[in-house]
Order: structure tokens, then sequence, then C-alpha cells
């Protein structure tokens, strides 16, 4: 099991806007049935840490190439297009959960 952690650098005011925008496309994904329920936080200044910054995070059984034949394509239609007005740059994550079966 993996933690997928995907952050968002955004324009200085908009990290609200970005979270808004992240979230629904996160429920797109989940509608389809291609990814697991996500959690969408941010930053806009008003607590300490990265200011500016929205962080989406959910969980996957296994990681697989965004490149595969049998991927199902999720349209996200303007939230696409909006993010990309507000958003100044993003990154990846992952990180494995330990589960039982891996203790040792």
């Amino acid at each position: 099991m993996f933690l997928v952690r995907r952050i968002y650098d955004v324009e200085p005011g908009k990290a609200r806007q970005a979270a808004t925008i992240i979230d629904k496309i996160g429920k797109a994904y989940e509608e389809a049935g291609t990814r697991s329920a996500s959690r969408v936080y941010f930053n806009s200044g008003t607590t300490p840490g990265d200011k500016n910054t929205v962080v989406m995070e959910w969980t996957d059984e296994t990681l697989e190439t965004t490149y595969r034949t049998d991927r199902v394509r999720v349209d996200t239609g303007s939230l696409s297009d909006e993010l990309s007005e507000i958003s100044l740059g993003s990154r990846i994550e992952f990180w494995e959960l330990i589960t039982e079966e891996k203790y040792i």
C-alpha cells in the first residue's frame, strides 16, 4: 500500500482557490473509479509552514505508470485549465505504508 502526495505551489493568495479546484479533480478521479478518496489541505499563510501550498494525497495498492494502455482517462474539463493558471508547479511524493504483512 502506498501513499501518493502531490504538492502544488500556487500564486500568492490563491491557495484556497487552488485547493477547491484540486479537491474537485480528486473527486472526479474517485467517481471514475481510478483513485481512492483523496484529502486536500492548504496553507494560504494563516498557519506555520510553506505558504501558498496545496497538497492532495491518496492511497493506492500499486504504483503504475500513467503511460499504460489500460489507463482510464478522466476528463477534468476546465478544472485543469483553471489550475494551470494559478499553479507555479508541482511535485509528487510516494511513500510506502507499513502494514502488518510488512512487519519484521
